[in-house]
C-alpha cells in the first residue's frame, strides 16, 4: 500500500499503484471535492496540485505521486493564494452549477503561484482545458485578476 502526502498529511492508501489519483481520493479516502468529468484529462474537473503543479488526477496514477505533495480543493484555502482565489470566486459569483469549480480554482491557484500578475492571455493559457458548461469564463478571468490584485 503506497503512502501519499495529501493535504500535508502522510496517508496510507489501500489501492493499486496504477489507480488514478482521482479514484484514490474519492473512493478510498472520501475526499469528494475533486470531481470526475471526462476521464481523459480534457475537462479539468479533476485538477489537483502535485508539488504545486495543476495536474489532471483522472489519468495520473498514484505511483506518480510517490514522494510528492498532493493538494486538493479541500485544503487549497489553507494557503494565502488559494484563499484569495476562493474569496474572489465568491465575490465574482463565478459558480453557477459548480461542478467544474474545484478544478477551476485549483488551476487558477497554480497560475497565481507562478505568475503574480497574469495578463488575459496568461489566464486563457493556464485555464485552457478547464471546461465550464455554464460558460462563466469571463467571471473566471475577472476573479483571477481580483485575486492577483488582492495578493499584490
Amino acid at each position: 500500500m503506497p503512502t501519499l502526502n495529501i493535504n500535508g498529511k502522510d496517508t496510507l492508501v489501500d489501492a493499486d499503484p496504477t489507480t488514478p489519483i482521482l479514484w484514490a481520493l474519492r473512493d478510498t479516502l472520501g475526499l469528494t471535492g475533486t470531481k470526475f468529468g471526462c476521464g481523459v484529462a480534457l475537462c479539468g474537473a479533476c485538477t489537483v496540485h502535485l508539488d504545486g503543479v495543476a495536474t489532471r488526477s483522472c489519468v495520473t496514477p498514484i505511483s506518480a505521486a510517490a514522494g510528492k505533495k498532493i493538494t486538493t480543493i479541500e485544503a487549497v484555502g489553507a494557503d494565502q493564494v488559494g484563499l484569495a482565489v476562493q474569496t474572489a470566486w465568491i465575490a465574482h459569483d463565478v459558480a453557477q452549477c459548480g461542478y467544474c469549480q474545484s478544478g477551476q480554482v485549483m488551476s487558477a491557484t497554480a497560475l497565481l503561484k507562478g505568475n503574480k500578475k497574469p495578463s488575459d492571455a496568461d489566464i486563457d493559457t493556464a485555464m485552457a482545458g478547464n471546461i465550464c458548461r455554464c460558460g462563466t469564463y469571463a467571471r473566471v478571468r475577472s476573479a483571477i485578476h481580483a485575486a492577483a490584485a488582492t495578493l499584490a
